[in-house]
């Protein structure tokens, strides 16, 4: 998995002069390329897939610290980090604001090419071939996911004109973000239908090998986690197709969970562990988290967090450290190194530093995530979860929709399976189900009132798919429910009035190359092309 190449016809060549060589095919015919009957669009698949899996700082950057899972003293302009913890912009927001754009529709990730744009491409390459029917169904799957993960995060978004440079649409029309999920979930229910087991089976598949019977799973869970998008805005859409999912077939199991291997050897690397052993030193869980794994006596607690050994040196090295729960701390989000009133030393509650001398850290009794794991460029990446999948039913049948089941045994099921899911991303994490299902048995779902349920469901979901490191749909599942409460930091020089970001901005270049789409695109946002506008499915009330 070197190198991957959409095909590029070859250009025809005008020849002037009889002194033609007999030998000119051989010639004249360029040993890197090749046409599109020759080339396997499996590898489109298996490219595209770990593109849009292994993102990096596209996520943590912004979305892992807005949620507040993570905490960060960075206040720099030359640090990133000051991006999502404080709303800081930094030297490099403008590159940053458009990484995720660029990354599912192309241009700037590894191959210079695009999550989406590679599937996009194995379609055009599949969809006349009967017999390739299953690559074509799993790759449509992927780019509704893809396109779906581009308009949560900027609103109205290129989607049916997305992927036709080649047939010279180089400025796509901006789809409404309403039409975009209506796409989405007609193409997620074409795709189903295409599957055939006795057509030619997928080689390219990172996430199931080809297993035809959990990709239909995975697409109606999918459609599911689309159709909660729209709670707030459209619940009658929401509800059918929820029921539609469920009727399909979701995922029933952890066995059924979404997730890639990686390989850093070769360069294809977990980019969300690489990004944070990079900034290992000042990257924390938050208080927000510590304080609601301690508050409800999670499991969690002494399994994902540590603290580090005492003294500035072993705080910037993955060395073990203390996992013991009454030693955890979480870092509170809008702190800063810097002296000043801000300085993390001024914190309400402030532990203290560890360490002596130049080896002091005023940062070490904070906890972090376990860094022999969590730091593990070869360890998995989640993408979608069988506990993601019961909290939704959870929160659709406390709504009262016709899903099976009752709200509290789906929230048990969910919370148990985030729980023990945790082991796939590493030994060190392991809780069994017997400490999971105990647990949840004393920590049942409130059902007391259905604003109490919903509360519960949705903080479960934010701990769990942040824990998973997976920050971008615990951003959009607050955005869409609102919890759990989270207090904003106001920072000064801050790009949000002090609000939590609720979308980012459009890619610089678009306002220019694509200048009337890019209009249409911001006349459909609440307050302009801002980092708090709302997009079509998260309306203010």
């Amino acid at each position: 998995m070197k190198r991957y190449f959409i095909y590029i016809g070859l250009a025809g060549l005008l020849m002037q002069s009889a002194s033609c060589t007999k030998n000119f095919n051989d010639i004249n015919t360029d040993p890197t390329q090749t046409s599109a009957d020759l080339y396997n669009p499996n590898y489109l698949l298996t490219s595209a897939q770990h593109a849009f899996s292994s993102q990096g700082y596209n996520m943590f950057l912004f979305e892992g610290f807005w949620t507040q899972i993570m905490a960060s003293t960075s206040s720099l302009t030359s640090n990133y980090l000051s991006n999502g913890d404080k709303y800081v912009a930094t030297s490099g927001t403008s590159d940053y604001q458009g990484r995720i754009w660029n990354t599912d529709y192309g241009s700037t990730d590894l191959y210079y090419t695009g999550a989406g744009n590679l599937v996009s491409e194995a379609i055009t390459l599949t969809k006349d071939d009967p017999s390739k029917a299953n690559l074509t169904a799993t790759c449509m799957i992927m780019k509704a996911m893809i396109l779906q993960q581009v308009t949560d995060v900027y609103g109205d978004v290129p989607y049916s004109q997305a992927f036709q440079g080649k047939t010279g649409v180089t400025q796509p029309a901006y789809d409404k973000q309403e039409e975009i999920y209506n796409s989405i979930f007609n193409d997620l229910t074409t795709a189903i239908g295409m599957f055939d087991a006795s057509k030619t089976l997928v080689t390219g598949d990172l996430y199931y090998g080809g297993d035809i019977t959990k990709w239909k799973k995975f697409a109606y869970s999918l459609m599911l986690r689309a159709a909660m998008r729209l709670t707030k805005v459209a619940p009658a859409t929401a509800q059918t197709w929820a029921e539609k999912a469920v009727a399909g077939g979701v995922f029933t199991s952890t066995a059924d969970d979404a997730y890639i291997n990686v390989q850093s050897t070769n360069g294809h690397d977990n980019a969300q562990a690489r990004v944070y052993g990079t900034d290992l030193y000042q990257t924390r869980w938050s208080k927000t988290l510590i304080d609601y794994l301690r508050d409800n006596n999670d499991p969690r607690l002494g399994v994902v967090s540590e603290v580090p050994q005492a003294g500035l040196a072993a705080n910037k090295v993955t060395t073990a450290g203390n996992t013991t729960p009454s030693a955890q701390l979480g870092l509170p989000n809008g702190y800063d190194l810097n002296g000043g009133p801000t300085d993390v030393t001024k914190a309400p509650n402030y532990a203290g530093s560890t360490g002596t001398g130049d080896d002091e850290t005023p940062l070490g009794k904070y906890s972090r995530p376990v860094a022999s794991v969590y730091t593990n460029l070869n360890s998995p990446i989640f993408v979608l979860t069988y506990a993601q999948t019961e909290l939704l039913l959870a929160e659709a049948a406390v709504r009262g929709w016709n899903v099976g089941g009752t709200a509290a045994t789906h929230y048990a099921a969910g919370t148990v399976a985030g729980l023990t899911s945790l082991a796939t991303l590493g030994s060190a994490l392991t809780i069994s189900s017997t400490t999971a299902t105990a647990w949840v048995a004393l920590h049942p779902l409130d059902i007391t009132s259905t604003t109490a349920s919903l509360k519960q469901i949705n903080e479960q979901y934010w701990a769990t798919t942040g824990i998973q490191f997976n920050y971008i749909e615990t951003w959009f599942n607050w955005r869409r429910s609102g919890y759990p409460v989270l207090t904003p930091v106001v920072y000064d020089a801050n790009f949000t009035g002090g609000q939590i970001p609720r979308r980012q901005l459009y890619p610089v270049t678009e306002a220019t190359l694509n200048s009337t789409n890019y209009k249409s695109g911001v006349s459909g946002l609440s307050a302009g092309d801002t980092w708090v506008s709302r997009v079509w499915w998260d309306p203010a009330s």
